[in-house]
Parts: C-alpha cells; sequence; structure tokens
C-alpha cells in the first residue's frame, strides 16, 4: 500500500481516536495508537510464520527436526531432576504470546522448558491423520490442509489458536454437535513426561493418560506431538441465515438444528435476550456465482455485522462462503472484541485502508498493556465461554443476562461424549451441549466482576456444565472440583510423579489460587 496514503489515514485516525472510559468513579480519557502501531507488526508476525511453516513443509526437514528438538525437551526435564527439582516445570514460551487473556505468572518462578515446536509433521491421507506440533496454529493448519483437499473436522475459528492449547484446554465449532470438541478428533498425544521419558497415549494404548490429557493444561507432562483426523474439504459452505424472535423460540430452533445431523454446521448469534440469528451449513463444490460471498476478504464487513444485517431486515438468506473464509469468519473481528480496540473498525474507510492488517494479535496486545489498564480491563470486561446441557439453554441466556448482560453471545453446540476425564455427561450416555461465549463489556449495572462471575459460576455448576479455563475462573478449589471430574486426573498425577514437577490444573489456572 503507498506510504502517502497510510500515513494519511493514520493522520485521520489520530483525530478521531479518542475514547472515554467510565469505570465506577474513574474516568480515563487516553488517545492510545499503539494499537494502530500494533497493526504492521502483527502482519510481519503473520507472513514469518506462514514462510517458515511453508518451507520447513517443503524440504521435508521437519520430522528430522521434531527428533531432534524432542530429544532437548527431554534433556532440559533431566537435567532439572538431576539439580533437585526445586521448583516446578512450565513451558518456555513468554505467557504474552498466549490467546488466553490471562497474566500467567507462573512463568517467572518455574523452571521454564524451551519447547520450539510450531511445524506439520506429516499428512497422512490413507489413515486420514495430520500430525502435527503442539505451536502448529489454525491458521497454518487450513492454508495446508485446505490447499490439498483436506480439513479438521472441528476447526476452533482464530488463527492464532495451537494445536497445545486446544489439546490441553479444548477448543470448539459449529462442527461441534456431529464430531464433539476439538479432543474428541484427536487419535494420538506424544507426551515427554517427568522423568524425562516420551510416551505415545492413544485410546487403545496408555488409554487413562490419553483421556486424562484434555483440559489438564500441561500438569502431567509436556505435549510434543498430536495426531488428529482429517476429512475431505469442498469449496464452499452453504450458509442459510434464518432470524428469531423470542427466547423460547430461538431456544427451540437452534435446538432441534443442533440435532440435525444433516446440517454440518451450526451456530447461532444472540443480539438481544429475545432477537437471534441461527445459522446452518454443509459443505459443497458447487455454488450460485450471484450469492457468494467472500467474507473473509479484508475490506468486508465484520462477519457478526453481517449477519446482524438479516436480523434488522427480518429476513432469512443463503450465501455460498468460501470454506477457508467460513473456518475464520470470526477472526477480523475477534469475534466483537475488535470494537472495543478500534471503535471504527468496521467503517468502510478504515476496512479499505487497513482492514489488510487486522486483526492485531492478541498476544501483542497484551505485551503492550499498561498494568493498570489490564486491572481495569478486568474487572470491567468479561471473556468467558460456559459449556451447559441444551436441555439447559433458555434458563442459561437467562442467567447469563441477569448476571451480566453481555451482548451478542455466541451459541456453538457440541456433543459430549461419555469417555473417562475431566469433562463428560453427567449420565453414561452422549449428551448434546451448547458452549455460549460472551465477550464484552457488562451492562448490568449491579455487575462486579468476582461477585457477578462467581454468580454465574455456580448456575453452570448446578446444571452440571464446565467454564473454558483459558478464561478467569474464580472458583475455590472445592467448587472447582465439583464442576470438573478430577478423579482420573489426580490418579494419573500420582501414577506419573507430576506432583513434584508440575502445578496441579486448579492452581495454574483460577484466580484465588495466583498470587
Amino acid at each position: 500500500m503507498d506510504s502517502v496514503v497510510y500515513l494519511g489515514g493514520l493522520v485521520v485516525l489520530f483525530l478521531l481516536w479518542e475514547k472515554t472510559f467510565f469505570f465506577g468513579n474513574v474516568i480515563i480519557q487516553e488517545m492510545d495508537f499503539s494499537y494502530i502501531f500494533l497493526l504492521p507488526l502483527s502482519v510481519i508476525f503473520d507472513i514469518y510464520y506462514y514462510l517458515r511453516a511453508w518451507v520447513i513443509f517443503k524440504m521435508c526437514s521437519a520430522p528430522k527436526l521434531h527428533d531432534q528438538r524432542v530429544k532437548d525437551i527431554q534433556r532440559q526435564v533431566r537435567e532439572w531432576k538431576k539439580e533437585g527439582s526445586k521448583t516446578y516445570m512450565c513451558t518456555g514460551r513468554p505467557g504474552w504470546l498466549t490467546v488466553s487473556l490471562r497474566v500467567g505468572k507462573y512463568k517467572k518462578t518455574h523452571k521454564n522448558i524451551m519447547i520450539n515446536l510450531m511445524d506439520i509433521l506429516e499428512v497422512d491421507t490413507k489413515r486420514q491423520v495430520v500430525r502435527v506440533e503442539p505451536l502448529a496454529n489454525m491458521g497454518q493448519v487450513t492454508a495446508l490442509l485446505n490447499s490439498i483437499g483436506w480439513t479438521l473436522p472441528v476447526l476452533p475459528e482464530l488463527d492464532d489458536l495451537t494445536v497445545g492449547g486446544l489439546v490441553m484446554g479444548t477448543g470448539i465449532e459449529s462442527s461441534s454437535h456431529i464430531y464433539g470438541l476439538f479432543q474428541h478428533i484427536c487419535v494420538a498425544y506424544e507426551l515427554v513426561l517427568a522423568d524425562g521419558s516420551l510416551v505415545r497415549c492413544t485410546a487403545e494404548e496408555n488409554s487413562e493418560l490419553f483421556y486424562a490429557v484434555p483440559w489438564s493444561c500441561g500438569t502431567l507432562g509436556f505435549l510434543v506431538a498430536a495426531e488428529i483426523r482429517i476429512i475431505p474439504a469442498r469449496r464452499y459452505v452453504r450458509l442459510r441465515y434464518e432470524p428469531v424472535s423470542g427466547l423460547e423460540k430461538i431456544c427451540q430452533k437452534f435446538s432441534s438444528e443442533s440435532a440435525n445431523k444433516k446440517n454440518q454446521f451450526v451456530e447461532g448469534l444472540v443480539y438481544s435476550r429475545d432477537q437471534a440469528v441461527i445459522m446452518t451449513g454443509v459443505m459443497t463444490e458447487e455454488a450460485e456465482s450471484d450469492k457468494i460471498n467472500s467474507i473473509g476478504h479484508y475490506y468486508k464487513p465484520w462477519f457478526y455485522k453481517h449477519v446482524e444485517s438479516y436480523l434488522r431486515a427480518n429476513r432469512s438468506g443463503v450465501e455460498y462462503i468460501p470454506l477457508r473464509h467460513y473456518y475464520h469468519r470470526h477472526t477480523r473481528s475477534i469475534f466483537w472484541e475488535l470494537q472495543d480496540i478500534i471503535p471504527f473498525g468496521n467503517h468502510p474507510a478504515f476496512r479499505y485502508l487497513f482492514g489488510w492488517m487486522v486483526p492485531p494479535k492478541i498476544s501483542l496486545l497484551k505485551l503492550t498493556q499498561g498494568e493498570t489498564i489490564r486491572k481495569l480491563y478486568e474487572q470491567h470486561h468479561v471473556v468467558q465461554d460456559m459449556l451447559v446441557p441444551m436441555k439447559h439453554l433458555e434458563q442459561s441466556i437467562s442467567a447469563f443476562h441477569n448476571d451480566i448482560n453481555v451482548y451478542p453471545l455466541w451459541l456453538c453446540p457440541f456433543n459430549l461424549p461419555s469417555q473417562p476425564g475431566m469433562v463428560h455427561p453427567k449420565g453414561n450416555e452422549d449428551e448434546l451441549y451448547v458452549d455460549i461465549g460472551a465477550y464484552g463489556e457488562p451492562s448490568s449495572k449491579q455487575f462486579e466482576a468476582q461477585a457477578s462471575m462467581r454468580q454465574l459460576e455456580k448456575f453452570v455448576r448446578e446444571v452440571h456444565g464446565f467454564q473454558m479455563l483459558y478464561a478467569d475462573v474464580y472458583m475455590n478449589r472445592e467448587e472447582f472440583w465439583e464442576m470438573f471430574d478430577g478423579s482420573l486426573y489426580q490418579k494419573l498425577r500420582e501414577q506419573l510423579n507430576c506432583k513434584e514437577a508440575f502445578p496441579e490444573v486448579y492452581d495454574k489456572i483460577c484466580k484465588s489460587a495466583r498470587h
């Protein structure tokens, strides 16, 4: 882009950018241009990692380098043990590089094990499996797999989400009502354990470890590779938008579409307690040319705003979206979080001038965020995903409305298999659940971060739901293990001598346990 146009645009942004935040009795007026200057830096990050992954994969050097790097990780763990195991271990990846908004202060006190594993190792189309390293991200995976006609059955939304984060935490997408969570499409994990040994686990081999790894947040061992199912891809997603009014009708419509396995994708955006758009989609090779919408292009409206246009017009519609554009439809606006970072980001002028640099890297935003702003953000902003049984959807939306009142809400259905591990249905049968995502500034006048979130966490426990662990968790230890089944996890920690090597998952992620 012409430098004169770019600089001229920055001047325009300089004149426009003045935000006023009201937090209790504190008014902060700031003209914060760091986000604007982070955009080009974010582009450089993207280009570097994309080219690096492409070159290594084309040269077929990744498998050899992988073995060397794993041996180095084993060496570091054994050295830690020889030195007396004085502190817990953790990955050496800086906390600011993670997608989670939480700041991992434990990195400063734990033994940092350097893990440089960010490559796609092998695509086996006969077995329909891709083998990847833990720091490979969803942007890399889709770019490669889609180019050769394959895709992941569950491909979580944001480009920067890593395989390791999705395995050790969790991941979900609008196809999860068929395939389950990200962990349910994984067929094998390779880990370096607390004694420095390398182990492979599947549903048949070392099965207890295989089921205990998801949601463990790196407290059972260091993930060094994962094998993940792949399925044939198609060129487009035929997506149908349908506005629905009335909470009861919204829940009925969403539940019925989620139970219909003919729908390969199901998603809901709830814009108020009584208004939503339900979207259903299927992959297809053919498309009606006048209905193709390449929503991922930088100059296009943000996806959630595009969806809202159907609600405002009170009309249903059908579009054909290129597959990769569909998978990353919320990436450019980070769902709808970017409206709080760059309020004019969806303006046509901004999209055409600077949209190609969006979104800024979440990791870079964290790196440049001051402590005062971070604390204010924690107190007056919500980023949460709660997983609740579909049968409690109506009750759950009401609880979200009463406790935090954040819109839009993201609805994503998923099948939860009855399997061992920290997260499973209450009974012995698979059950349909829904992820309710709330991202934004609460409108509830009674909102107080700790009290309001504890109230919402209590409701989720009562309906046998679960909280995604990337977010701020306010539960005490007893409440945490009431929500999650720790029986297998604790058994493995004892068997594998993890208690001296890694903190318990609660101590690693919960606010009441962190210092």
